[in-house]
Parts: C-alpha cells; structure tokens; sequence
C-alpha cells in the first residue's frame, strides 16, 4: 500500500489534507540539516577496506535512499551472503540533533506525491546511502546459506564498499548479479516454504485512467527482482535476530497468527472474489497458492495484509521465544537503518556480539523504548496507507453514484456490515441490520467524496 502511484496526479488535490491531518513533516528543522552536513563530512576511521569485493544495489528505479549491497561467494556447498548495510550510526550519534529528530519521526513516511524521511537527504539520499558514485561506510553481516536454506551469521564488521551498480528491479537480469544470486534466493525461498511462511507481499496498487473516463484501482505484480531481493533482506534479518537471541539481547519483530475471526473474514472476501479456499487448507498453503498477475487475487493478498494483528517490537525476554509468525521465524529488523529508527540499534548491538564487545548501555536502553515509539510510528504510517486507498477508491467510484454492485458481507457486528465488493478491490461499511457474514448482496453507491476519503453505500437487494 505504501507503493500506491497515481501517475496521473489524480489524488495530488486531496493529498494535502492527509498530510496535514497526519502532521506529516514537510522538511526538517534548521539545526537538523546543519546537523546532517556536518555529519556527511565525518571520515570514517573504524572501516576495514572492502573496496575490492564486488557489490551491487537492487531497489527500485528511482530509489536513491539505498540502505542494502550485497556481494555472493562460495564457501564449499555454503553461499556466503556478504550484506552491506548503511552505516547510519556512524554519521548520527546518540543525543545529537539528527537523533532526538529521528526519535520523534520513527520511520520514513510514503504518500503517492513524496515521502517525509527519517533522516535529511544530505544523509539518507547522499553520504550514508549506497550509491554507486563513491566509497561509503557501511556494516557488512557476513550471512552463510547452507544448501537447505539454513542461515548463520558468520560474522559483522564496519568496512568501507563501493556499488559497482545500482541495479534496478524493472530492467535487470540475471546476469547483471552476482553469480550465486540465483542459487542463493532459490534456497532460501525452499527454506521459506518447509517452514511454511505466509509472508504476503501484495502488489503495487495504481491509480489508472479508464479509456471512457474517470478512474480504477489497478494491482502491478511484484517482479520476480523483487521477491528474490526481499529474501536476502529475511535471510540477513533471521541471522540477525538468532545470533542477537542467542547473546540474550536484541529487538525482535514479532507477529501472531490471524485469529479465528479474522480468518472467517477472510474465507467470506475469499467467496466475494469466487476464489475456491478448501475448507480445510490453512491460509498460509492457500496463500502459496495467489497469483499476484490476477486482479481478484491481488486483491485478496491485500485483504490478508489488512486482517492480520500487525507486527509489533519486543525486546529480548528471558525464556520468552520472539516469534513472527509471517515469517515463521524469529526475525529482527536490522537491515533498513535508512527508514527505521530501530534498525540502528539492532546494528550496534550485532557489531557488538559478533565481535566479542559488551552491547553498548544506551542501546540496550533503547530497546527498552523503541517498541512504543515504533509502534506510534508504525500506527501513524498505517493510518495514512488507510486513508490514501480510502482516496484512491472514492477517486475510483466518483461519477458513480447511483450504480448498483455485487458484494458479500465479511463481518458484522452491532454498527453494520463490513462488505467486500466483488469485481472491484474495495471494502467498506453498510448501516444494515441482521447481516450475516457470507451474505450475497447488492449495494447501491450513494456518495463518493475524495475530499473526506469516504464511500457511503445503501443496500439495493
């Protein structure tokens, strides 16, 4: 959701009322960018030369906060995953004014017309980013790839790379990678599949004009790039996490299984999309199963997307197992410091295990607060992806009002029916008594309004 494009500036009117209701930053304080120059002409001193190992970037095309690189070798019938990762605290010290602004932000903020950063693009987009025009300090996590699929982190040190290529998901192949990329991927997505992960990665919505006017709600499939891309993020983030667990530290990204009502809910939007949903196939084999390229389907990814309990932060807890149940695993985040807050103590606590130092006293102070900051964060970020696609439907329904369509009740409750309509991937409330989830019905469109991001609907039938 947070990848919603609108190439034709269809919602660009309405947009600034979600910004300033959300109080989305439009820039940073004077003191914060003096901060972030400053900081981008810091040298690095404590970085081991890592110039000669080829790595290369995968992001999308006009990315330019680059938080990952990553170079492939053998190791025997091992892989090694060298994953570079940008060296955020080098530049940003504790207590400084490029910090305490990030502990107010929490993460980077996406809308279709711009993002609100976590850090100044003097840093995000520039000195700490790794861009292919220069040396830069990162952090590499040395990640070995068993055959299986298992991982290990083999080690974690400051060092100096240089990109060899800022590769792009929509045009690269696969000889423009590291030899082993391929290989590597395949055994990680096996490794995903035995433990029967229900990761759902929905594709790209789009706002697109229909050719009699007016306009829809399109799905872009993820690229295979992309999904090969995101599993040497997991791989390192697993790795992570267990080594960080093992030394009785860390900050865990934890999730819980969708619960029997929210389950239900999904096999009535199943029925709305005339998806077949065995009864007793659980989601996570169901979900294997979707096909991102068809419209119907998509839509049903995004629906899991939105039923689940969400993922929360939660520091290591003795006899406690951090579990996330997406990923079914224990899992940290740690490999985007560039967009989240947290990620930059989860990098200093791993340097610190790996390499035999005691985990610095104000990180391990910091996981203590993160997860409530993280998660006003995460909230926020939720709530304008909500209302974004609350704007992209109306814009999609204006000029439609009066027109009947099929949908099927998902839930209800004592204010109404929550309805999924059928051909088209929308979702809203209708004041109706005696609904029962898994009733067929037809909504009539009273009012589609961009400027509130509402949808009103009346039943028909």
């Amino acid at each position: 959701m947070k990848t919603l494009a609108d190439p034709a500036n269809s919602l660009t009117r309405n947009l600034a009322a979600i910004r300033t209701r959300f109080q989305v930053s439009e820039g940073f304080p004077p003191a914060v960018l003096a901060a972030a120059e400053a900081a981008a002409r810091r040298a690095p001193t404590e970085h081991v030369d890592r110039t000669g190992r080829h790595f290369v970037t995968l992001d999308p095309a006009s990315a330019t906060d680059l938080d990952q690189a990553f170079a492939i070798e053998p190791s025997g019938a091992d892989l090694l995953l060298h994953y570079a990762i940008a060296d955020v605290a080098w530049f940003v010290a504790d207590g400084d004014p490029l910090d305490l602004e990030a502990w107010r932000r929490g993460t980077t903020l996406y809308l279709p017309d711009g993002k609100a950063s976590l850090y100044p693009p003097a840093l995000s987009e520039a000195a700490a980013s790794l861009l292919p025009d220069g040396p830069r300090p990162a952090v590499i996590f040395t990640v070995r790839v068993a055959p299986d699929g298992a991982v290990h982190l083999d080690g974690a040190e400051r060092a100096i790379i240089r990109s060899a290529a800022k590769l792009a998901y929509d045009s690269v192949r696969d000889a423009d990678l590291p030899a082993g990329f391929v290989e590597l991927t395949a055994r990680l997505q096996a490794a995903e599949n035995r433990r029967g992960a229900a990761r759902v990665d929905p594709p790209e919505q789009e706002v697109a004009a229909r050719p009699g006017g007016g306009f829809e709600l399109v799905f872009r499939p993820r690229l295979l790039s992309e999904e090969r891309n995101a599993a040497l993020s997991l791989a390192a983030n697993m790795a992570i996490a267990d080594a960080l667990r093992a030394h009785q530290t860390g900050l865990f990204r934890v999730m819980a299984e969708p619960d029997a009502h929210a389950i239900g809910r999904l096999r009535q939007t199943a029925v709305a999309f005339g998806l077949r949903w065995p009864p007793a196939a659980p989601l996570a084999q169901f979900e294997a199963t979707l096909d991102g390229s068809n419209p119907k389907q998509a839509a049903f990814m995004l629906a899991v997307r939105r039923a689940g309990q969400g993922a929360s932060y939660q520091p290591f807890q003795q006899g406690v197992v951090p579990w996330h149940a997406a990923v079914a695993a224990t899992y940290a985040h740690a490999t985007a410091p560039l967009r989240r807050l947290a990620d930059r103590y989860v990098i200093r606590a791993t340097l610190a295990v790996t390499n035999g130092q005691p985990v610095p006293e104000g990180v391990t102070e910091a996981f203590a607060k993160l997860p409530e900051v993280m998660a006003r964060a995460d909230a926020i970020g939720g709530q304008i992806d909500r209302a974004v696609i609350d704007l992209a439907e109306a814009v999609m329904l204006q000029g439609r009002e009066g027109e009947d369509f099929a949908a099927v009740v998902t839930d209800a409750d004592d204010r109404g029916a929550r309805i999924q309509l059928r051909d088209f991937p929308v979702v809203a409330r209708l004041a109706m008594a005696g609904a029962e989830p898994g009733d067929a019905i037809t909504v009539r469109l009273v009012a589609a309004d961009p400027e509130h991001q509402r949808l009103t609907f009346e039943r028909a039938s």
